[in-house]
Formats: structure tokens, C-alpha cells, sequence
């Protein structure tokens, strides 16, 4: 045990001579400023240092490819949160990743400082691509900044535990954001140092080089080695993972093949990278390492309160902080209705101070503030009914801030154009969260305007916005309305998605167009149907150039077109738009009525392939065949022609139509008065009185009747005496294998109906209705017989009665 114990010891002189020596000594030509990624604290001793060793240069942890934005992020009218996005692509993947940036960051308070001072600054580390792992990460929301090998490492968690800290962000707050404070920046810098540097040492070299670290870390020493050469005096800011990676190079390779192995340039890339990186707005939340994010503290816009109380100076940051946020969520619960008063958020501070005290803090942090809410406000047990003051002290803790980037030379059209129109439409983009806006389509122009941005920046970036209500034209719901709801709302996502679409073009409009185009083009030229529907949205997205195109594309996949289902599609897009030509901006123009017309004969034509169809498009086809009757049945005279009627006709004639088809087919045939209705009863009786598996298919028979001519049924006898007399017939087993289908077929009447067929019933029977929906035996009754049935047979056994 002694001599583990000399061996921590002199591990930790080692460190502590290091620190002198190489780390923090104001007399060196160069020093290291160890950090955590966006840590108020840490920026408030690197200030300090700035001004106290006044270095020539400052170099950063960060993508070299950022440092022609330099200049943008440390503009006076750049506002964080903000990030630079990187993307870069090869022949097998493509990726992107965020380098985020607070107002707290010591990252971005370096670059104010340099700015500032009128020294140059620098990023030093490698681009992402260097040591990405595309087939571990999940790439949804990647960051540069990963800290999960420091929070990860025994050491801290051993340390937590002694600590009675429930996480490395506990432990972090107390020791350094806290209590550094406090402290002079060396020892603030030294403690950093310490716990980085011994969390390292619990990884192997081996586990370092697949993690690239050694990588990065080599590259950053040439760097800084080049900054030496140029500049007296040279300050490094760097993760305190790294930093005794820095100073210690022989330390991160036992050998010198680790070294080769570990550099970047060593290792040939295999395919050409292309890569971009753009300067964009961030917001709190993604921020926010609790929703997703790989590094930094979370609780953003709680931390943005403790760094401008810093600023001005405020002796009692976090007491500062604690009163502004409990007074924020006592408002915020009182306008959701919640039953909160002025004396829970007293409660809640004074929890808060003694908590503090308890767990031996100079003043209450987040965890302490978070404790006290759970005290004073969930009254009882914590469930979901009563969590409500919990979640609302999330939103508070993190946010819903929208950064802002200062105009540039690298700013990107399509993005510009977007923040553009939606300025003029007075969209809200400065904040995130959800907001809503109605539109009224038809009598506004401006509105109509706006619908189309919706409608062409949620076929760029899905998540930008939804329609809550309004008419649906794809889906032909709702199409009475006038009015459009959206909610809508912007992140650093809806941009980063906006990017990557700029290769479209520069304007939401024309990538919409090309995209639109490029969509089309995958389409098969015979597949009517989906060209129809990409013609009606870039109708809807105000395409108008587009969807003249697509009306010649449609028009010739209309004749080559063989499959019934898209041509049944075709149809009911092109007569939806032409019945609604005018509350889409369209003028009068013969091609839509013609188009129309050949679609709806080209539907027709297919008719006799419908007795060899599959049962699962059955569904679909009745529906393609109530559109044709209702246009057959129209007073317009393109629709005269017999041909419909000639081939329902044939189709009757065919003994191998499906069930379901047959009962369709010969309620709109009665309809259109070819056949005589008593036709549908005795057509209903052959499957009634017909062989066993004919007889099965009575149900399916139905529905398709139903389908179209539910007054057959509603207001003659006939049907209904066949289908009684088919109950009563039916054996207990074969009808409750037949239920499933007869239910089915019975909901397409209305409650209404539902009703009068049961009056009917009830007449033929003889019965009131209401007796009908009474058990003839109580339940209860039933089972206290059979039990009595039961023993009395028990009883005559044991008798031996017969």
C-alpha cells in the first residue's frame, strides 16, 4: 500500500513540476491555458491571464479550415450562439459537424480578446475528417469539442463518488465554476491541469491513437512550434485533455511507430475529401449538452446569467442567477395556471442556501437551484402529473436564444434569400420554440405568397414547418377550408439543412425548382400518377415554370401509362385542379380538359383488367371506379361516351371477378340505369345460396355495394331478406368466421342508418328495436344455472341416476 501510495505521490510532483515548468510559467515564451468547453469560469481566468502576460499570439483548439472566418465570428455585429458548420464528403460518405461557440466560451472570448487587442489569432487543430468514425457516430448532431473520454475516465468517477457527486457536471460546478471563482489563476489553472491530466493517464497510448487524439495532438505541436518561431510570446488554449499532450510530446507514444502512426500525414488518405465550412446561427438548445450535444456544460442560458453577473462584477453570481431564474419559472407557472406562490420561490431560495452550505459550496449552483424547485414546488410525489414546475425549470435553464452572424463575403445565398422573405412575411426567427401563423389563402395575395414559402422550405428542410390545418390537395382532406395553419420553428438545423441544399441554387425558389426537376427525373415516364402529384406541389410551392414542364411530362406518361390504380390518380389530380383552377392562381387553359379527358379514357380502356387483380388493391380500385361513375354520371359532354358503360357491362359477364369488384360494379351500373336493381339482390342470393366457398364470399359481395349504393339495402327488402335468411342459416362456426367481413361491410352506413337498419330488422322479427340490443338470458342468471347444472349432474353420477 506504501508504495502505491509513493507512486501517486510522486505521479502528482511530476504533474505539479510540469505546471511550473512548461504550463504556467509567465516568464516562458509560451503558456497553456487548459480549459472545458464553454465554462464561464475558464473565461474568467483567461481574461485575467490575457491581461496579465500580454501574449503576441493566441492559438485555439479548433478546425483549421475556421480560420478564414475569424474575422466573422469576432465581429462586433456577430451575436452568439453561434458555430461554424463543417461538411465534407467522399466518393462512400458524407457527414457534418458543429463547432459551437457561446458568449461564455473561452474559445470565442480568446477571439474577442485578440480582436481586441489587435493580436492575430489562430485555430490549430485538425478538421474533423481526420478522425471521424462514421460507422460509431451517430451523425445527427456531431460535435468537434467531444469531452466524453474526460468525463468518462475512472479518476472521475472514482472522484464523484467520493465526492458525493451525482455527475461530472456536479463535480465540476462545485470544484471550478464555483469555487474557482475565487481562487488566483494559477491555482485555478493548476487544479485544471491536475484532474485533466490525471483523467488522461487512464487511457492507454493504444486507446488514444484510435480515438485519434495523439493525432491532433501532434498536429497541434507543429503548430505551435511554427508560432514560436514568429511570435515572443505565445498563448495556447487547448481542452486540459490535451494539454499535457502538448507539453509532454515524447509522453504520447512509446514508440516511435506509435509516432508515425499517430500524425495524420503518416497516413495516406485513400479517396479525394471534399469539404466546406460555413459560419451560422446557433441556438441554446442544441447547445444544450443534455439534448444530444458530445462536450461542454449544460443548462446554457443558465451559465449566460452567471458570465454577465461576472461581467459586472456581481460578488454573488450564482444568488444573482438563482433569483432571476426562480422568478422567471414563478411567472412562467403562473400563466400555465399552476397553483404556485410568491412563498414557494422564497422556500425554494432558502433551500437553495442550505443545500449549499450542506454540501460545502460558497454559494448554490444549478443542482442546488434544481433540488429546491423539486422541494418547493412539485407538491407530493414526483409523476408526470405533478413534474410540470421541472420541466418548466428546464426550458428556463436552457433557453430558446437564436444567435446572430454579422454580414460576410461567405454568407450563402439561399440562406440570405430565406432570412429575407421571412422578414418581409414577419416570420419570428430570433427566438426558438414553436410559432404559429393562419393564413388566409384565398383572399389574401400576401398570404398566398407565404403558403408557397412554406410549402417549397418544407420540401427543402422538412423540419422547418408543419400544416396544422388548411386544405389538403395531396390527400383531398379539408378542402372546404379557407384558412391555413402552420407552426413552424427555426434552428441551427433548418439552416445547416438549408446549406446543404444551396447546391440547388441560390434562392429558396430556384432550389425548390431544380430539386423539384432532379425529383422528377427518378420518375419513371410511364408512372402517370407521381408525375401528377409532383406537378399539383409545384403548383402548391408557386413553381409555375416547373409545373408547365410537368403538364408535357404528364401528358405523355398518360399514353403509356398501363397500370389502372396510377391512371385512377392521374385522373384525380388533374380533375381536382381543374375544378379548383382558380383558388390556385391558374387561368383558363384547354390543355387541363384534356388532359383530363385522356386520362379518364386511358382509366376506362384498363376497365377489363380489373377481374385479375390482386385483393389488396381492391380498396384502391373501388375508388378509382366511383371517381369514373361520378364523372360518367356528369352533365359535361366529353364524359357521353358508352364506352364506361360498355365494359362495366363485360366486366359483369366475367365469372372470375373478384367479389368485392362485382358488388361495386353492379351498384353502379344500376346507378347509371343499365341494369335493373333487383339484379343487386339476385346477384346477392347466388353467393347466399351458392356452394360453400361462394357462399363465404356474400360479405365481400356486400361491401362493394355498399361502397357505392347503400340505399339498396336502406330502403328495399329484398337484400335484406336474403342477408336475414343467410344468418339464420349460417352455423354457429361459419358465421363467426363471416363476422369480421359483415362488420366491415356495415361501416359505411352512418349511425343514422345504422339505426333504421335496425328498425327494419327489428319489424321483420316482429320485436321492438331496443330488444335487440338486449341479451334474450342475464349473464349472471346463465352462469348461476350452469353451475347448478353442473352439480346436479355430479350428484346423479355419484348416485348412479341416469
Amino acid at each position: 500500500m506504501d508504495r502505491l501510495e509513493e507512486a501517486r505521490q510522486a505521479e502528482l510532483e511530476h504533474v505539479e513540476t510540469l505546471f511550473d515548468s512548461q504550463v504556467y510559467n509567465l516568464n516562458n515564451d509560451t503558456i497553456y491555458f487548459p480549459i472545458r468547453h464553454h465554462s464561464p469560469a475558464c473565461s474568467y481566468h483567461l481574461l485575467r491571464l490575457i491581461e496579465e502576460y500580454k501574449p503576441d499570439t493566441i492559438l485555439i483548439e479548433g478546425p483549421e479550415s475556421g480560420n478564414p472566418y475569424l474575422d466573422v465570428l469576432s465581429d462586433e455585429a456577430t451575436i452568439p450562439p453561434i458555430s461554424l458548420y463543417y461538411t465534407y464528403e467522399t466518393d462512400q460518405t458524407r457527414e457534418a459537424c458543429y463547432y459551437p461557440m457561446l458568449r461564455y466560451s473561452p474559445e470565442y472570448v480568446a477571439l474577442k480578446e485578440a480582436s481586441r487587442l489587435g493580436i492575430p489569432a489562430q485555430f490549430i487543430d485538425l478538421d474533423y475528417h481526420h478522425f471521424s468514425k462514421p460507422k460509431e457516430q451517430e451523425q445527427q448532431h456531431i460535435s468537434v469539442q467531444d469531452e466524453r473520454l474526460l468525463a468518462g475516465s475512472d479518476f472521475i468517477q472514482r472522484l464523484c463518488h467520493k465526492t458525493n457527486c451525482r455527475s461530472f457536471d456536479e463535480l465540476w460546478e462545485k470544484v471550478f465554476e464555483i469555487a474557482g471563482l475565487e481562487k488566483t489563476t494559477q491555482a485555478f489553472v493548476q487544479e485544471v491541469f491536475t484532474y485533466c491530466t490525471l483523467s488522461r493517464m487512464c487511457y492507454t497510448d493504444e486507446q488514444l491513437h484510435r480515438t485519434r487524439d495523439l493525432a491532433r495532438e501532434t498536429h497541434m505541436r507543429q503548430r505551435i512550434q511554427e508560432a514560436k518561431q514568429a511570435f515572443d510570446r505565445v498563448l495556447v488554449i487547448t481542452g486540459g485533455f490535451h494539454t499535457y499532450g502538448l507539453v509532454m510530446p515524447d509522453s504520447s507514444s512509446t514508440s516511435s511507430e506509435n509516432t508515425n502512426l499517430s500524425h495524420p500525414s503518416q497516413e495516406p488518405e485513400l479517396e479525394p475529401v471534399r469539404k466546406q465550412m460555413y459560419p451560422m446561427v446557433y441556438t441554446f438548445a442544441e447547445a444544450d449538452r443534455l439534448n444530444g450535444y458530445a462536450s461542454g456544460m449544460p443548462y446554457v442560458n443558465y451559465y449566460e446569467q452567471i458570465w454577465n453577473h461576472i461581467q459586472r462584477h456581481n460578488q454573488s453570481p450564482y444568488h444573482a442567477t438563482a433569483v432571476e431564474v426562480l422568478s422567471k419559472l414563478t411567472r412562467k407557472l403562473r400563466e400555465s395556471h399552476e397553483y404556485v406562490s410568491t412563498s414557494d420561490a422564497i422556500e425554494a431560495y432558502s433551500m437553495i442556501q442550505g443545500l449549499a452550505s450542506l454540501r460545502g459550496k460558497r454559494e448554490g449552483g444549478v443542482y442546488e437551484l434544481m433540488d429546491g424547485a423539486l422541494s418547493a414546488f412539485v407538491k407530493g410525489e414526483l409523476t408526470l402529473a405533478t413534474d410540470k414546475p421541472l420541466q418548466e425549470l428546464q426550458h428556463v435553464l436552457t433557453g430558446d436564444v437564436i444567435g446572430t452572424v454579422a454580414p460576410n463575403r461567405y454568407s450563402i445565398p439561399i440562406v440570405e434569400d430565406f432570412k429575407k422573405r421571412c422578414d418581409e412575411a414577419k416570420l419570428q426567427l430570433r427566438t426558438t420554440g414553436q410559432h404559429k401563423k393562419v393564413l388566409d389563402l384565398y383572399a389574401k395575395p400576401e398570404h398566398r405568397k407565404l403558403s408557397q414559402l412554406f410549402e417549397c422550405t418544407t420540401y427543402l428542410v422538412p423540419d422547418f414547418a408543419k400544416r396544422q390545418a388548411g386544405p389538403d390537395w395531396v390527400a383531398q382532406r379539408d378542402m372546404n377550408l379557407v384558412r391555413e395553419t402552420w407552426v413552424y420553428a427555426y434552428s441551427s438545423r433548418v439552416e445547416a439543412r438549408l446549406i446543404e441544399n444551396s447546391l440547388y441554387g441560390g434562392t429558396i425558389q430556384e432550389a425548390a425548382t431544380r430539386k423539384m426537376e432532379e425529383a422528377m427525373n427518378s420518375i419513371p415516364d410511364h408512372h402517370s400518377g407521381e408525375l401528377a402529384k409532383a406537378m399539383l406541389q409545384a403548383m402548391l410551392m408557386g413553381l409555375q415554370g416547373t409545373s408547365k414542364q410537368l403538364v408535357e411530362r404528364v401528358r405523355s406518361a398518360l399514353r403509356t401509362d398501363g397500370n389502372f390504380l396510377s391512371l385512377c390518380a392521374s385522373l384525380r389530380i388533374l380533375h381536382r385542379i381543374h375544378q379548383h383552377r382558380r383558388l390556385l392562381g391558374l387561368f383558363e387553359d384547354q390543355q387541363l380538359p384534356d388532359m383530363v379527358l385522356e386520362a379518364y379514357n386511358n382509366a376506362v380502356d384498363k376497365l377489363l383488367h380489373l377481374s385479375r387483380t390482386n385483393a389488396d388493391e381492391h380498396e384502391a380500385i373501388i375508388q378509382g371506379l366511383k371517381l369514373l361513375a361520378m364523372l360518367a354520371e356528369s352533365s359535361e359532354e366529353r364524359y357521353l361516351d358508352d364506352t364506361f358503360r360498355i365494359h362495366l357491362n363485360e366486366l359483369l359477364t366475367d365469372h372470375q371477378l373478384p367479389a368485392q369488384l362485382e358488388g361495386v360494379c353492379i351498384a353502379i351500373s344500376s346507378g347509371l340505369g343499365d341494369r335493373p336493381r333487383q339484379e343487386i339482390a339476385e346477384r346477392a342470393r347466388g353467393y347466399i345460396h351458392g356452394a360453400p366457398e361462394q357462399m363465404r364470399q356474400t360479405a365481400l359481395y356486400l361491401q362493394g355495394v355498399f361502397a357505392v349504393a347503400r340505399d339498396a339495402f336502406l330502403y328495399e327488402d329484398e337484400l335484406l331478406y336474403e342477408l336475414n335468411l343467410l344468418i339464420e342459416q349460417l352455423p354457429l362456426d361459419e358465421f363467426m368466421s363471416m363476422v369480421p367481413e359483415l362488420r366491415l361491410a356495415f361501416t359505411y352506413f352512418t349511425p343514422m342508418e345504422t339505426g333504421l337498419i335496425a328498425d327494419r330488422v327489428a319489424s321483420l322479427h316482429q320485436v321492438q328495436s331496443e330488444e335487440l340490443g338486449r341479451a334474450p338470458v342475464d349473464e349472471q342468471l346463465l352462469q348461476a344455472a350452469r353451475s347448478w347444472d353442473e352439480a346436479m349432474r355430479k350428484e346423479f353420477d355419484a348416485w348412479k341416476l341416469t
